[in-house]
């Protein structure tokens, strides 16, 4: 009699989407310059300065932003596949510059659906890091020291960045950028949240909302 079996699986139950895309074009030379615009206005936030306008795709960007609005596109009807046709549009997007000693709090954006963040300048060994929204409750549990870490066993996970790349997530998924310890040059990012328009939930359920 033998205790071993060839006939198992570990299955991921409910798994959280981080949508990653990477743009196949460098920054043109007008984008650059637009760029340079919006970081000339800047104020402190925590662990880094974000540009004073917090709409930039209104106004400046237009290609990059068409970049956005193709993936989130993409992402809407891959990951959330709704049935009904419902328009999903970037509300605000600002630019972010993290210097040597920066960093990004432990974060989520309220009032979005759908958050990203597309790298313009990235710095050695860069990275986004989410954590488990699951965290509070795993602590309540019996806690063990990890011999290794894999996706089962941590609370946070980080993904490598660099740059053209955009990475889309759930806006409730809490995210940080660790401390700038090693850069020589500043780490640059455009961040946006995105809302809906449309027929959400059903009349008959009493769930119903028209958003326009």
């Amino acid at each position: 009699m033998t205790n071993k079996s060839s006939n198992q699986e570990t299955v991921g139950l409910f798994p959280v989407p981080v949508y990653i895309a990477e743009r196949d074009s460098n920054l043109t030379s007008k984008e650059k310059k637009e760029i340079k615009i919006i970081v000339g206005e800047m104020h402190r936030a925590v662990g880094n300065t974000i540009s004073d306008d917090s709409y930039i795709f209104n106004k400046h960007l237009k290609t990059l932003k068409q970049y956005c609005d193709y993936h989130i596109k993409k992402y809407v009807d891959e990951i959330i596949n709704p049935t009904e046709k419902l328009d999903f549009y970037i509300t605000q997007s600002w630019l972010n510059v993290t210097p040597l000693g920066g960093y990004h709090h432990t974060h989520s954006h309220q009032n979005s659906i759908i958050s990203g963040v597309f790298y313009i300048s990235t710095v050695e060994d860069d990275k986004i890091t989410f954590a488990d929204p699951n965290y509070k409750i795993k602590m309540a549990s019996p806690w063990f020291k990890k011999e290794n870490f894999n996706i089962w066993n941590s609370t946070t996970w980080f993904i490598p960045v660099k740059n053209n790349k955009l990475i889309l997530f759930p806006s409730w998924l809490s995210h940080q950028v660790e401390l700038n310890e090693k850069a020589t040059t500043d780490r640059i990012s455009i961040s946006f949240n995105t809302y809906v328009k449309g027929k959400l939930g059903d009349a008959n359920e009493l769930t119903e909302l028209i958003l326009k």
